[in-house]
C-alpha cells in the first residue's frame, strides 16, 4: 500500500515538473523570439551557402576559404547595388517630393472629370457638402425674419468686415490628407530608425552563422543528434536530411521566382517607360523573398513614379503588378513547386498571417520555409510510428 502511494506521489511529481519545465521552456522561448528567429534564418542562408562551398570543394578549395568567400561576395552585390540605386532614388525621392503636391491636384481634378463615383469615394474624394435646409420647425419664425435678415445682409455688405471671415467647414482635399499622411509615416520611421542597432545586429548575426555552419555542418549536425536519446537518434537524422533537402528546393525555388519576377518587372516598367525602370525590377526581385508583403513594398515606389508623370500611368503600374503577381501565383510557383514543396495554399496564407501578427516581419520572412520543416518533421515521424505499428503487429 505504501509502495503504490509512494510511486502515484512520484508521478504526480513528475508530472508537474514536467508541466513547470514546459511552462519555462515555453517562457524563455517567448522571450527569446527575435533570436530564434534570426537563428532560423541563419541556417535558411548556411544551407544556401553550404550548397555553393561544396561545389567550390570540387575545385579543391577549402571550406574554411569558400563559405566565407562566398558569403562576403554576395554581401559585396548587395552593397554595390545599394550604392548604385542610392543616387537614383535620392533624386526620385527629390523630385517625387517637388511634384507630389502638383500630382495629387492632377489626380484630384481627373478623378472629378469623370464624375466622381466609385473611384471618388474608393480614395476619399467628395463634392463639398450643400448648405442644410431650413428646419421645419423654424418655419413660422422665417417670414417674420425674412426682412430682417435681408436688411442685415445689406449692411454688412456696406460695412467692411471687422473679423475673419466665417467659413463654412469643407472637407479637405486629396493633397492635403496625402501630405498629411506623409508626415505620420515620417514620424512613424523615426521611431522605426531607434532599432536601426538591432537590425544591423541581427544581419552580422546571420553572416557569421551562415559562415560558421557552412564549413563544418557535420559537427553541429552530430551535436544535434546526440542531444536526443540514443534509439531516436537513426530517426532524427533522417528527419534533418529530408528537413535540408526540402529547405534547399525552397531556397531554388525562391531564387528562381525572385530572378524571374525581377526580368518580367524591368521589362514591363521599361515599356511602360517609368523612371528608374531597372532599379525598380531589381528591388521587385530582391523583395520577392518576403512573401505578401515584398510584393506590395516593391510595387509602391514604381507607382509613385508613375504618379509623377500622370493618374493613368500610377493606374498602368499598379495593374501590371498585379497581373505579374497574378501569373506567379497560378503559373510560376506551380511549375517550380511540382518537383519541390507541396504546402497546401490555405495552410501557407494562414501560416504567414498568424507569424506576421505574432512575430511582425520577421516571423511572415520565414513562415513558409518554417511551415515546410514542421511538415516534413510530421510527415517523417509519422511514417516511422506507422512502420513501427506494422512491425509489432506481425510479431507473433
Amino acid at each position: 500500500m505504501n509502495g503504490s502511494r509512494e510511486g502515484q506521489r512520484n508521478d504526480a511529481l513528475r508530472t508537474a515538473a514536467a508541466i513547470v519545465g514546459l511552462a519555462v521552456a515555453l517562457l524563455l522561448l517567448w522571450r527569446t523570439r527575435t533570436l530564434v528567429l534570426t537563428i532560423f534564418l541563419g541556417v535558411l542562408f548556411a544551407l544556401a551557402v553550404s550548397s555553393g562551398v561544396d561545389r567550390l570543394q570540387r575545385w579543391k578549395v577549402p571550406r574554411g576559404i569558400a563559405a566565407p568567400l562566398i558569403v562576403f561576395a554576395f554581401v559585396g552585390l548587395v552593397g554595390a547595388f545599394g550604392s548604385w540605386i542610392g543616387p537614383t532614388v535620392r533624386e526620385q525621392t527629390t523630385e517625387l517630393r517637388t511634384r507630389l503636391p502638383e500630382a495629387l491636384e492632377k489626380l484630384e481634378k481627373w478623378v472629378h472629370s469623370r464624375g466622381g463615383g466609385l473611384i471618388a469615394t474608393i480614395i476619399g474624394l467628395s463634392e463639398e457638402a450643400p448648405v442644410p435646409p431650413v428646419a421645419a420647425s423654424d418655419s413660422a419664425t422665417g417670414a417674420s425674419t425674412d426682412s430682417l435678415v435681408a436688411v442685415g445682409s445689406l449692411d454688412s455688405a456696406r460695412r467692411p468686415a471687422v473679423g475673419p471671415p466665417v467659413t463654412r467647414p469643407a472637407s479637405a482635399s486629396l493633397r492635403d490628407r496625402v501630405l498629411a499622411q506623409l508626415g505620420g509615416a515620417g514620424r512613424y520611421f523615426l521611431h522605426l530608425l531607434g532599432s536601426t542597432l538591432a537590425v544591423v545586429s541581427g544581419i552580422v548575426l546571420v553572416i557569421f552563422l551562415a559562415i560558421y555552419l557552412a564549413i563544418d555542418p557535420g559537427v553541429y549536425r552530430r551535436g544535434l543528434v546526440h542531444l536526443v536519446p540514443e534509439r531516436a537518434r537513426p530517426r532524427t537524422e533522417e528527419t534533418l536530411t529530408a528537413i535540408a533537402v526540402t529547405l534547399r528546393k525552397w531556397l531554388v525555388t525562391q531564387l528562381i521566382a525572385m530572378v524571374v519576377i525581377g526580368a518580367v518587372t524591368t521589362v514591363v516598367l521599361m515599356v511602360l517607360k517609368v523612371r528608374a525602370a531597372v532599379p525598380l525590377g531589381i528591388l521587385a526581385g530582391l523583395l520577392e523573398f518576403v512573401p505578401t508583403l515584398g510584393p506590395v513594398l516593391s510595387s509602391l515606389p514604381a507607382i509613385a513614379m508613375g504618379f509623377v508623370d500622370s493618374p493613368e500611368k500610377a493606374l498602368a503600374v499598379a495593374i501590371a503588378y498585379v497581373g505579374i503577381q497574378f501569373l506567379e501565383n497560378h503559373l510560376l510557383i506551380p511549375i517550380l513547386m511540382r518537383e519541390g514543396l507541396d504546402l497546401p495554399p490555405a495552410l501557407t496564407i494562414v501560416m504567414q498571417a498568424l507569424m506576421a501578427i505574432v512575430f511582425g516581419v520577421l516571423g511572415l520572412l520565414v513562415a513558409v520555409p518554417l511551415l515546410a520543416a514542421i511538415m516534413i518533421a510530421t510527415r517523417t515521424l509519422t511514417r516511422h510510428k506507422l512502420a513501427a505499428g506494422a512491425v509489432g503487429e506481425t510479431k507473433p
